[in-house]
């Protein structure tokens, strides 16, 4: 791993580095990859145990693998989770477990019976529940679990004790029982929102634990101490006041005090758990968490998104925690624990806590991170987070652009050892970034910029300027022999973008504003039209930075939900309620035909019908528009390349093709990688692996 001159750890993060027990095992420190999802799964076996290796590499005491599936009769198809359903499983997971523990982690996995969660769609089993009712998932499918009888629950008993028997086999350290974030049975059974029985495994507290105390015995009297055992339980579940309360799970875990080896404690819900930095701060679950260390006898683990090493160590030192649980922040930097231990606190890499992670795993794809670019590529492309591959024969390049992709793609180029220029128009560093974080919520989306540029200041390699417009011209007198153009992108003010393929009508008497001018200050009062047609956060970002600055505010989309894609990232459900309790008037399903000196034409995307709605003044959050002027223009003067010295001129990120953040970071990294190599036109630009045939 390249890094600079260490210095000695901060004594205030000694605790953290403390080695706990877990069982018969022994973790060597206090951090602790709690399971989370990839988009990999069964699908991708290799890049998920690189992944999972990585971090253990980057010094997490204990890496967990992601939801693990026991058994075809609970299955969550089309989700792409890890699968245990029987032997021929094991050496998938197996790789994984001994990747995990050839860096010195104790591997984890979680097991996973989903179920009210599991719809059984590449099964086709009829699901099976506590109680019956309908398959509850992120898709509300038409599909009913029926209630099991005391044979089937003692069947799936032995589903779990065999699945536990096969984690031993593939060489994992820790089981992890999944009863949290209402996708686990144990937690179906815990809460009296799902547990309607009226037997003996249903009605008070002991009665619904009953299942979870039958599957740790079964697990203790056929395995002993040779695998340890967590219960991941959840720490309130809303369900309209009828479901297990933070009160009740404090009496549940107090009653099983010894029950486990670790608890494992996360919110209800997985939107709660894992919202994004937009709704809530680092360590919002330390209310519910505070006073549970004290029930029990055996070590807890919370999570938080813990980004801090001083918030991790207060967790510690105040009794609230044993282990500083992560998973989004282990993802943005998988070295995180390396870097308190070697005193660099400075060059972790915070999570942002935008939740494009989560996004993978929700569309089914691989996973993505804005902060790591690595992350899903370590086996794939063999990035690896923290070393850089050799440079090519070329010495000098010139980025222009200092965005997310500019500001990635001069990073990583120097880490290589090139020689880097990196400039930009605008009077500071960080392009998009710098303006969209300014916007309500939106704040630690800044730690994109503030990371690089800082790694930039540390590298003698890199000279930075700000202030300097560059033309075509200008780079062929300069002599770089690459340059790469990351000149961004800017919203377009016509309407272009899904609804419309082509401008639609504006009367040119109408005050119309893109999200540019918002973030520039120019800020329309009064009554204000947010038309939104780009569907992720932008379009409910700007409907509330209006109302905050007085506005009154009807907001606009022929989607079916405000901000649509943010489904994806878990979030959807926040950005609705809080619009509104601003008192935002949201029409869905409504779009716009065209724009009037006064007045918008919106139109149902289901009837037709249209209508006339008065306004003072139209937001258009549609489409960008890719700012490649610069490529263009250097494009049609490429005879003039070769004796300005210039061997190749790229463009990447928003100037290529505009996207999420997220997307702009992993074009830089790509075209750092990829300089001064030759890709094979009929090769893949990663590796993946193909389903074996069977024999017959």
């Amino acid at each position: 791993m390249e890094c600079r001159e260490m210095s000695e750890r901060d004594s205030r993060y000694d605790v953290l580095f403390e080695p706990v027990s877990i069982g018969a095992f022994r973790a060597k420190n206090r951090f602790y990859q709690v399971p989370h999802c990839n988009g990999g799964g069964y699908r991708d076996p290799s890049a998920a145990a690189a992944m999972r290796a990585v971090k253990a590499e980057g010094g997490w005491g204990v890496v967990f693998t992601e939801q693990c599936e026991i058994h075809p009769t609970s299955e969550i198809t089309p989700f792409i989770e890890l699968r245990l359903w029987e032997d021929q499983d094991i050496p998938a997971l197996a790789k994984m477990a001994e990747q995990i523990k050839a860096h010195g982690a104790l591997a984890g996995i979680q097991l996973a019976y989903s179920g009210v969660n599991g719809p059984n769609f590449y099964s086709r089993e009829v699901p099976r529940a506590p109680s019956a009712m309908p398959i509850r998932t992120f898709t509300n499918d038409p599909v009913q679990a029926r209630a099991m009888d005391k044979a089937e629950i003692h069947e799936v008993r032995g589903w779990f004790l065999a699945s536990a028997k096969r984690a031993k086999q593939a060489g994992f350290d820790l089981i992890c029982l999944y009863g949290a974030h209402g996708f686990g049975i144990f937690q179906h059974f815990l809460s009296p929102a799902t547990n309607q029985r009226n037997d003996e495994y249903g009605g008070s507290l002991e009665n619904r634990s009953r299942f979870l105390r039958e599957v740790v015995g079964d697990i203790r009297d056929a395995l002993g101490e040779s695998i340890a055992i967590t219960v991941r339980v959840a720490l309130e579940e809303g369900e309209d006041g009828e479901g297990f309360s933070n009160a009740e799970v404090r009496d549940f875990i107090e009653m099983h005090r010894d029950l486990p080896d670790l608890w494992d404690l996360a919110h209800g819900s997985w939107e709660e758990c894992s919202a994004t930095s937009r709704f809530k701060e680092e360590a919002a679950q330390e209310p519910l968490v505070t006073g549970i260390r004290a029930l029990t006898d055996k070590p807890v683990v919370g999570v938080g998104r813990f980004t801090s090493p001083d918030v991790m160590a207060r967790q510690i030192k105040s009794g609230v925690l044993d282990f500083i649980g992560c998973a989004r922040p282990s993802i943005a930097d998988p070295f995180l624990p390396r870097k308190i231990e070697e005193g660099r606190v400075e060059d972790i890499r915070e999570c942002i806590g935008c939740n494009i992670c989560i996004s993978g795993d929700m569309t089914m794809s691989i996973s993505r991170c804005t902060q790591n670019p690595a992350f899903m590529e370590e086996w794939r492309k063999g990035w690896h987070p923290e070393t850089m591959n050799p440079k090519g024969p070329s010495d000098k390049v010139l980025v222009v652009g200092a965005g997310p992709a500019g500001l990635e793609a001069a990073h990583a180029l120097a880490k290589r050892g090139y020689d880097v220029a990196l400039a930009d128009s605008a009077d500071e560093l960080g392009g998009r970034v710098a303006r969209e974080s300014r916007l309500p919520g939106l704040a630690n989306w800044a730690r994109v910029k503030d990371y690089r540029i800082y790694q930039l200041s540390q590298r003698a390699n890199v000279e930075t300027y700000v202030s300097s417009h560059l033309s075509s011209e200008d780079i062929l007198q300069f002599g770089f022999p690459h340059v790469a153009i990351a000149t961004g992108s800017v919203w377009r003010r016509d309407g272009v973008a899904r609804q419309h393929v082509a401008p639609m009508p504006v009367d040119a008497n109408m005050p119309l504003y893109t999200p540019d001018d918002l973030m520039d200050g120019k800020i329309p009062g009064g009554n204000v039209i947010v038309y939104d047609d780009d569907h992720y956060y932008m379009g409910g970002v700007l409907a509330e930075l209006l109302v905050r600055e007085g506005a009154r505010v009807t907001l606009l989309t022929p989607a079916a939900f405000v901000s649509e894609w943010s489904n994806n990232t878990l979030e959807q459900p926040f950005i609705h309620k809080r619009l509104l309790e601003l008192g935002v008037e949201i029409h869905l399903n409504k779009g716009v035909l065209s724009i009037g000196k006064d007045h918008v034409v919106a139109n149902c995307t289901h009837s037709g019908k249209t209508e006339s709605i008065s306004t003072q003044s139209v937001v258009m959050v549609a489409s960008r528009i890719a700012c490649d002027d610069l490529y263009i223009e250097l494009h049609k003067r490429a005879d003039e390349w070769k004796d300005a010295g210039i061997q190749s001129v790229t463009r990447f990120g928003d100037a290529d093709a505009p996207g999420p953040i997220a997307w702009a970071v992993y074009a830089g990294h790509r075209y750092a990688r990829e300089l001064d190599s030759e890709p094979s036109a009929d090769v893949l630009s990663f590796r993946r692996e193909v389903t074996q045939l069977a024999e017959n």
